[in-house]
């Protein structure tokens, strides 16, 4: 039985949301992009077989707490300058559930020099281009749009979702795109062949050359919980990479 993301949406938005609040279960730095500060935020509408925080993402009414924007980005910029990071973003679970919340931080820190990196699966964008429209207002904002999969039935088959779904994330992208947000692919290819991965550089050529030059591929890593929820789903990768065997490339 798949589900709706966009009615999940409003189910999951009723336990990690509270008004201008959002929940969050970790800060930290890491050398992602380079070294970069990150939030980890609770819930999400979409339900990956290989998420490595589904742990926080199925228990979302016991783990985490509320935060405002301000505690947020004070929190981020904190790693940030202690570090001496530029970049900061917002991880975990699906950013994009609290537009409010999302559009207050991205409001302060647009009042900094750092870079705002927003990791996203692009349903909520894709469903609503004034999404779109609100986050061209930060030209310090970068947005990364992970695609779960290279067609509709891998899709679902790796989230459980309604195949439909699939293209709201490519329409994402073209929504991204049209307001002048800068915006890149980034593509789970652990689970698919050659041939659907070429259709999908096909799709994305299509509505704009920048996207298909731009791919980001993106691999499971086996954390012990991650191949817990591999077996359990019986779905195994052609391609996956251990946590202490990431490619450089891969960072």
């Amino acid at each position: 039985m798949t589900y709706d993301p966009i009615e999940l949406t409003k189910a999951v938005n009723k336990v990690v949301s509270r008004g201008i609040q959002r929940k969050y279960f970790r800060f930290r730095g890491g050398r992602w992009y380079g070294g970069i500060a990150t939030a980890d935020c609770v819930g999400c509408n979409l339900r990956c077989v290989f998420c490595w925080g589904w742990y926080a993402r199925d228990r979302a009414n016991s783990i985490g707490k509320f935060y405002n924007p301000n505690e947020v980005y004070n929190r981020l910029i904190s790693i940030a300058k202690r570090r001496r990071y530029r970049q900061v973003r917002l991880s975990g679970g699906e950013p994009t559930l609290n537009r409010e919340h999302l559009v207050k931080l991205l409001e302060l820190v647009s009042q900094t020099p750092f870079i705002f990196i927003l990791e996203t699966n692009g349903i909520l964008i894709g469903w609503d281009k004034s999404y779109a429209r609100d986050l061209a207002k930060f030209p310090n904002l970068h947005v990364r749009v992970s695609i779960k999969g290279t067609n509709p039935k891998e899709f679902s088959r790796l989230t459980g979702a309604n195949p439909d779904a699939f293209y709201l994330q490519l329409k994402a992208l073209e929504n991204l795109l049209d307001e002048g947000v800068s915006v890149h692919p980034a593509v789970m290819l652990s689970f698919s062949d050659e041939k659907s991965y070429k259709n999908l550089i096909s799709m994305l050529r299509e509505i704009d050359r920048s996207l298909a030059e731009d791919v980001e591929e993106e691999y499971v890593f086996l954390y012990p919980h991650v191949v817990k929820k591999l077996r359990e789903a019986k779905i195994w990768p052609r391609i996956a990479y251990t946590p202490n065997n990431i490619p450089e490339e891969l960072i």
